[in-house]
């Protein structure tokens, strides 16, 4: 039943788009109303409000490190081993991607997935964390720097702890960013995709 309900709160605190609620907050556009359209950092930074994105940035990464982390540090004495640990990180995470508060509408994953690293261990987000920012100063893609990272996590984690439940909740991520960024990968195959700080004509501020 404990791991079920921390299930089910992880899912919730998952579900506050950050993109959303921030934007409201910095009186910008509905994120999911231009650019990419899609809640989350890198398309709030195309509103040109930096500490718009910054804050949507970090209150993503932040739910899913704090969810995780309450997991590992106090799910114990509560009755919630790996498995439990596990569902909480892919429960957040899912509750990013199709928020019960936002008509399941929800943002791609990449910041919320680099908290609940972080949340797992502080070596593993960071080893991930340093992935994306190479790939991401590198190319300047955002989206190419999250499949590169999505990638790298699950062998980064093995490589640290082995084989065990969570390591398959970090694969599950890793697939799902994958399947999110579906429209990235054709367009930067295409030559289409919008590089870092570039901006949409349609995401100026009101």
């Amino acid at each position: 039943m404990n791991t079920l309900i921390a299930t089910i709160a992880a899912y919730l605190v998952g579900s506050i788009s950050f993109a959303v609620v921030m934007s409201r907050a910095f009186g910008l556009s509905d994120p999911r109303t231009y650019g990419s359209k899609n809640p989350g950092a890198t398309n709030v930074l195309r509103s040109g409000s930096k500490k718009a994105a910054i804050a949507t940035l970090v209150g993503d990464a932040a739910k899913g490190w704090l969810a995780v982390w309450l997991a590992v540090h106090f799910g114990p004495q509560f009755g919630l081993e790996e498995g439990g640990i596990a569902l909480v990180a892919i429960a957040v995470f899912l509750g990013h991607l199709w928020p019960v508060f936002f008509r399941f509408v929800g943002g791609k994953g990449v910041a919320t997935a680099l908290g609940v690293l972080l949340g797992i261990n502080v070596w593993l987000g960071l080893a991930t964390l340093a992935t994306w920012l190479i790939v991401a100063y590198a190319f300047r893609y955002s989206s190419l720097a999250a499949l590169v990272a999505a990638v790298f996590a699950p062998f980064y984690y093995g490589l640290l702890f082995g084989a065990d439940e969570i390591l398959f909740a970090v694969a599950a991520m890793s697939i799902l960013l994958l399947y999110r960024h579906g429209n990235n990968i054709a367009n930067l195959m295409a030559g289409k995709e919008s590089k870092i700080g570039s901006k949409a004509a349609a995401a100026k501020k009101k």
